[in-house]
């Protein structure tokens, strides 16, 4: 199927679709995999759901038997730390939402050094 998408696209760049994928072309549909199975990971973690023993679960069930990845294996080691490195991104990312939350309901106007202040305090706890 994989091969398939892109024996189309390459026609519709005009490649010599009769060419061997470059790996490239093989890789894009692990990265979207990945990335889709990251962002179904993160949902969890955002419902509050997750817990860090749960979460190394989780990347390890997505790597092993939704991706498919051997264990021990190179890939499924980069999968782990891909998996690993979004969903702590994600996670900072919802703290500093929440923070940043937390002082415009303090009343405070983003912008302003009392809002900075606010969230630099908020950080802190």
């Amino acid at each position: 199927m994989f091969h398939s998408i892109a024996h189309d696209i390459g026609r519709s760049q005009g490649c010599d679709t009769t060419a061997r994928p470059s790996r490239r072309v093989k890789a894009a549909p692990v990265i979207t995999t990945v990335a889709v199975v990251a962002g179904l990971a993160f949902a969890s973690v955002a419902a509050g759901a997750a817990e860090d023993s749960s979460g190394m679960a989780r990347e390890q069930h997505a790597c092993a038997v939704v991706m498919g990845l051997h264990q021990p294996g190179d890939l499924y080691d980069t999968c782990i730390r891909s998996l690993s490195k979004s969903l702590s991104g994600l996670d900072q990312a919802r703290l500093a939402k929440n923070q940043r939350s937390a002082c415009t309901e303090n009343g405070l106007t983003p912008g302003t050094r009392a809002f900075d202040v606010c969230v630099v305090t908020q950080n802190n706890n």
